[in-house]
């Protein structure tokens, strides 16, 4: 083993090929995945500031930002991606479409556990299949610095035919405060106007969620 890498812990492994791959973590994936770190960056804190990076900015800009994490380099950053990129493809069924907010949550779990507020927007064609997911702000207690333009502006180079939104509440509570329920609205009356529906918003918590539509907070839209 070249004396540069740290590779990952052996028990890992061994508990993933026991329990199968549902038993690692997004970091720990992340390590097996990376297979081995450097002694100024393990494999553990590369996971780590692996999975901040893919959970704070967009896909376009993951390349980079990857690369700009020391240790990793242009090599780790593709064998992530191409990890990533595959699983997209082979998830992705005709079948899998969102009628309701159960549908969606399994692609925007993963945002329940960060620390910080993430503002996300799941864009939808059609047929009401999942084209892209996006960070919109992070950070923020409150929904109003959302700017309508912002929002909007990707979902309609994407030829969106609608969009869900939803944010994590960090302190576990999946009860949104009036501003989200005021910002909502105007949202949502400015999307219609575009012809771009929002078909609903999800608070996302580690345990629960909360959507607008289920609660009569948005108008259903067919």
């Amino acid at each position: 083993m070249n004396n540069t890498e740290i590779k990952e812990p052996i028990d890992l492994r061994r508990m993933t090929l026991k329990n199968g791959l549902s038993y690692p973590n997004d970091k720990e994936l992340l390590m097996l995945v990376l297979g081995s770190g450097t002694k100024k960056m393990p494999v553990e804190e590369m996971s780590e500031e692996i999975l901040k990076v893919i959970c704070s900015c967009n896909p376009e800009n993951w390349l980079d930002r990857l690369q700009s994490i020391e240790g990793v380099g242009a090599s780790k950053a593709l064998a992530v991606l191409a990890a990533m990129e595959f699983g997209r493809r082979h998830n992705r069924s005709p079948q899998a479409v969102v009628n309701q907010p159960l549908d969606v949550i399994p692609f925007i779990k993963h945002y329940a556990m960060q620390r910080s507020e993430h503002f996300i927007m799941v864009t939808l064609n059609g047929a009401k299949e999942i084209l892209n997911i996006r960070v919109l702000c992070i950070g923020s207690k409150n929904m109003a610095i959302l700017r309508p333009a912002e929002i909007f502006a990707e979902a309609i180079k994407e030829n969106a035919s609608g969009i869900i939104l939803s944010h994590n509440h960090p302190g576990g509570q999946a009860v949104p405060s009036e501003a989200d329920i005021e910002t909502t609205r105007q949202l949502s009356l400015a999307a219609t106007l575009l012809g771009l529906p929002i078909l609903d918003h999800i608070i996302i918590t580690k345990n629960s969620y909360f959507s607008f539509l289920e609660h009569g907070l948005l108008q259903a839209c067919e």
